[in-house]
């Protein structure tokens, strides 16, 4: 029984860290798709017009629209589907099932420039998972973790000649964190990489105990309690190659967040009655240098007729330099000093193909398909059944429809099967499963 607990400790611990830094089990953290256009086309949007989304995927492609004034008000929904199964244990799922995401983006264009604005929501998934499952370690409280991440977005896009547009992107990021964790003393304290006196002092006092938890969240539905926010930026081009093919080349630069924190009490840490009293603290938890990673994607865009285009983007993401490990630093208002905790993460690099399609129907309608296919970043040693980032496969259908010549609808849905990856890294094997359905909408009005 005591190996279970420990087992069932580690499990929460890893799942509910790793949990907190996942924006989206999409491709990693990132979504296969900004912009239903894009979504209904598997993702790929780097040598097309696809409205103000190419904010978040090629700004050089903002050139390619109408001469005008054009804006677009998006939502989307993150569908997850998580659960995880231990044996002898009963299933857990998670009631994290719906998460919203909201954009919008404005652009004015001539024949040689386009500049805007724009706002979206990178981030906005999570897992919740009762006091009754055993990733509660039987503290008695549930355990969550949400992460949002989002961008104010300033692009420009250049004619360079008939040939060649050039774009560039400012963006404003911010991130914010929820988390609610619970894990056996001694897991807590195998995660102890330093720290100052006195706090650092009950380390030790609480590795016996059956748990322990560290928990900073609020009801906000927006924001977490814990918030940075830092500058990066991206660079595009598009190169018109012949009269039905483009070419397009974008890079997303690393984020430059700073340290997500806490109010000065925001955060608590806490375990059970060991003979001594019951483990109270309240201090300030900081979320340590977590950052979201560079990429590079090429692509191309194909008229095979005056009715069909063909669309296609390989992208590749540099996980490695940004997730080999999360750390956070505890800051105790209560009792003073601090206690630092890290965790291994050795993601890879992750390569993700696109393909899509768009056909006009008539005047109004075009009907658009895709597909997405993404390398598993995580290692099997370091999945966790809160966040896993595990999903490979994604088939995308939409629709766009022009209700006049100034306003226009588009939807898109993304389906991911269900992945399982079983983690035999613990003394028992630990079956994960994730699925999830994705919905984006935007109404578009140009002017």
């Amino acid at each position: 029984m005591k190996t279970k607990h420990t087992l069932r400790a580690t499990v929460a611990a890893s799942a509910l860290l790793l949990a907190s830094l996942s924006a989206h089990a999409t491709n990693g953290m990132l979504m296969e798709g900004y912009g239903p256009q894009s979504l209904a086309m598997g993702g790929a949007a780097t040598a097309f017009d696809n409205g103000t989304a190419a904010m978040m995927n090629n700004p050089a492609t903002l050139q390619l629209g109408a001469n005008g004034s054009r804006l677009d008000v998006a939502l989307g929904v993150l569908g997850p589907n998580v659960k995880s199964s231990m044996t002898g244990m009963p299933t857990a799922s998670s009631g994290g099932t719906s998460y919203v995401m909201p954009a919008m983006g404005w652009v004015r264009k001539d024949d040689r420039m386009t500049w805007g604005v724009g706002i979206f929501g990178q981030g906005g998934m999570g897992t919740e998972y009762g006091a009754d499952t055993f990733l509660a370690m039987q503290s008695g409280k549930d355990v969550r973790s949400e992460l949002a991440v989002g961008r104010v977005i300033f692009p420009v896009a250049l004619k360079v000649n008939e040939h060649l547009n050039l774009g560039a992107s400012l963006d404003y990021t911010w991130a914010s964190l929820d988390m609610k964790m619970a894990a056996s003393g001694a897991q807590l304290g195998g995660m102890v990489t330093g720290g100052s006196n006195p706090i650092a002092m009950a380390a030790p006092m609480l590795a016996g105990a059956p748990w322990a938890r560290i928990d900073f969240s609020n009801s906000n539905k927006f924001t977490g309690a814990a918030k940075g926010s830092g500058w990066t930026g991206k660079l595009g081009l598009v190169f018109q190659a012949s009269k039905d093919l483009s070419l397009g080349v974008s890079h997303h630069l690393k984020t430059n967040l700073s340290d997500m924190t806490t109010a000065a009490t925001g955060a608590s840490m806490s375990a059970p009655d060991m003979g001594q009293g019951a483990f109270s603290d309240t201090g300030k938890i900081s979320v340590i240098n977590f950052q979201m990673p560079a990429s590079t994607t090429v692509g191309l865009a194909w008229q095979a007729s005056p009715k069909l285009m063909v669309a296609a983007d390989v992208k590749r993401i540099g996980w490695s330099s940004v997730m080999k490990g999360f750390s956070m630093r505890y800051d105790s208002a209560a009792m003073g000093g601090s206690l630092n905790f890290t965790m291994p993460q050795n993601w890879k690099d992750q390569t993700v193909v696109a393909l899509g399609g768009a056909y006009q129907l008539d005047e109004a309608w075009t009907l658009r398909a895709g597909y997405n296919h993404a390398s598993n970043p995580i290692p099997d040693g370091t999945v966790n059944p809160l966040f896993p980032a595990i999903v490979k496969d994604h088939y995308a259908a939409g629709f766009g429809y022009k209700v006049s010549k100034a306003v226009s609808v588009d939807a898109a849905i993304s389906h991911a099967p269900t992945v399982t990856v079983v983690n035999t890294s613990g003394q028992m094997p630990l079956t994960i499963s994730h699925g999830q359905t994705n919905y984006q909408m935007m109404l578009s009005y140009r002017y």
